[in-house]
């Protein structure tokens, strides 16, 4: 009986010294075993023979990307798409490709913006014209006809959506024409049916935006940022007024400044020409414009101010303020193109200190006042005379040591007629606030009714007087009849209204009105400034 080997292939029986006397033969028995029998295979190799390791597959050879073509030179600029108002001219580029070659990457066509001059006042609008092209022809089947106009609640704004006028439907004409605005006081424009914005380089869809400075593509390492904190200028001397800030200068952009403060910013041209809050006088919040861009003036309820605009400047502003109470800092900010010379901490420029009304550095100093002598006191005890009313703008010793004496507000036809020819400012008001500003007394005066001016006054003014006693004696929220002088000083750095402290101020009441301008009778007309 046979027996059986790996995967039953059969071997013969018998040692090595079996029946088979022949060794030749032995040997091709055994060599064709191993042959037919599939020794060393992966599937099964017999004991003791060597086993065959599968090679590993050879790398795919990468698969060679074909070529792509090249742009050929962009072609002249088509003339403009309108005759008037905004409009697109367009340009094309080929793609130079062989048969191989995948195609160019990017648009073949490039729009430009070209504005032309304004459309004459009546005509009409582009889009509008668009839809008027299909007045009183049927559409939607129908014999019926109607009129159309633009219609902007559409989903898609550059497709010609039109209303129909008297009724509640609009209906789509296609595409509208390359140049349509996307709508009403949009910048972009329609171009093959996709809205695009327009560059700063006049590009349609090119995405070029200024950078900080203005330079249009420009990176922000073109430009230098300026941001500092003033935090001069302690009012605690004694004097308030007009103090500077700083300069911008021009070419300046995204100029910001902040104030947290009951302090006012002010501002002034290179040629000294004040634009905001100069004067003495508190303009409103609103656009300005100024240098060449426009300001913003912003100023909330709890006296918070802001000064923002985009630039660039076509001349050097000056930032002041006008302090009111202690600075606690203001904020400024602004860019510059990388070498413009920029200003110096604290820069005070060669600013000459504003010269209108109110307006100045501190009073120049004047010599000293000696006090005039107390008398003696009279025999018997009698009570001592005050002592003399300092002169007008020296009374700091009398006022400091609360030796006022008694107010003698002028009175009487004589001195009303003398007051009213002799004054430079003859107005009704009314007291809105007091304060104690060094060794004198500021009001601020709604002015209502004006009866003689010699200069001009704004519906707000400061009014000064040269003391702290209360003379003449003004009540918060009354109403007064005031005659004034104007106040300049040798520097003239100060311009301001000056009550003196036995000025004519009286109570305003209906006879006074009337008796006033009696007055005006009794002395020539005021002569121009």
């Amino acid at each position: 009986m046979a027996g059986w080997g790996y995967r039953g292939c059969p071997v013969p029986r018998g040692g090595p010294h079996g029946t088979g006397r022949r060794r030749p033969w032995r040997l091709l028995l055994l060599a064709w075993l191993s042959l037919g029998c599939g020794v060393g295979t992966a599937q099964g190799p017999a004991l003791g023979t060597p086993v065959r390791v599968p090679k590993p597959p050879a790398p795919a050879r990468p698969r060679r990307q074909p070529a792509r073509g090249a742009w050929g030179p962009w072609g002249p600029w088509s003339s403009c798409s309108s005759s008037c108002g905004d409009g697109v001219a367009l340009r094309t580029r080929r793609c130079l490709r062989s048969a191989e070659e995948e195609p160019c990457t990017g648009d073949p066509r490039q729009y430009r913006l070209c504005q032309l001059q304004g459309c004459p006042s009546g005509s009409v609008p582009f889009r509008a014209m668009q839809c008027s092209l299909y007045d009183n022809k049927p559409v939607l089947g129908t014999p019926a006809r109607y009129r159309w106009v633009p219609f902007h609640g559409a989903p898609n704004v550059c497709d010609l959506n039109c209303l129909a006028v008297g009724h509640n439907f609009y209906y789509t004409f296609g595409r509208v024409l390359d140049g349509t605005r996307c709508g009403p006081g949009s910048p972009d424009l329609c171009i093959s049916g996709r809205c695009l914005s327009v560059g700063c380089d006049g590009i349609l869809g090119s995405g070029a935006r200024p950078d900080a400075c203005g330079q249009c593509g420009g990176g922000h390492d073109t430009c230098l940022f300026v941001h500092r904190l003033f935090q001069g200028a302690d009012p605690s001397s004694g004097y308030f007024g007009y103090v500077n800030v700083t300069k911008i200068p021009a070419g300046a952009t995204h100029i910001k400044v902040t104030d947290k403060s009951r302090n006012y910013l002010a501002l002034m041209t290179s040629d000294g020409r004040y634009v905001l809050n100069g004067d003495w006088s508190i303009a409103w919040p609103g656009p300005y414009e100024v240098a060449g861009t426009q300001l913003h003036y912003a100023r909330a309820p709890d006296g918070t101010e802001s000064l923002e605009a985009p630039g660039p400047t076509d001349e050097d502003l000056h930032v002041m303020v006008l302090l009111q109470e202690p600075n606690p800092g203001i904020e400024y900010e602004f860019w510059l193109p990388r070498g413009h010379p920029q200003p110096g901490r604290g820069d005070a420029s060669p600013l000459r200190q504003p010269q209108p009304r109110g307006a100045g550095s501190p009073p120049p100093r004047e010599p000293p006042v000696t006090p005039a002598p107390v008398p003696p006191p009279r025999p018997g005890g009698s009570a001592m005379e005050p002592p003399p009313r300092s002169p007008p703008g020296r009374s700091g010793a009398g006022a400091a040591a609360g030796r006022c004496g008694r107010c003698r507000p002028a009175k009487g036809r004589s001195q009303r007629t003398r007051h009213f020819c002799q004054s430079d400012f003859v107005f009704q008001g009314r007291i809105l606030a007091r304060r104690l500003v060094g060794q004198e007394t500021r009001y601020e005066v709604e002015v209502k009714t004006p009866y003689r001016h010699r200069f001009p006054l704004v519906p707000r003014e400061y009014v000064w007087v040269p003391n702290t006693c209360g003379c003449p004696p003004l009540r918060e929220g009354g109403e007064y009849l005031l005659m004034a002088r104007r106040h300049v000083n040798y520097e003239r750095t100060l311009n301001r209204i000056l009550l003196q402290d036995d000025g004519y101020a009286r109570p305003w009441t209906p006879r006074e009105d009337r008796l006033v301008r009696e007055a005006a009778r009794h002395c020539p007309p005021p002569r121009p400034p």
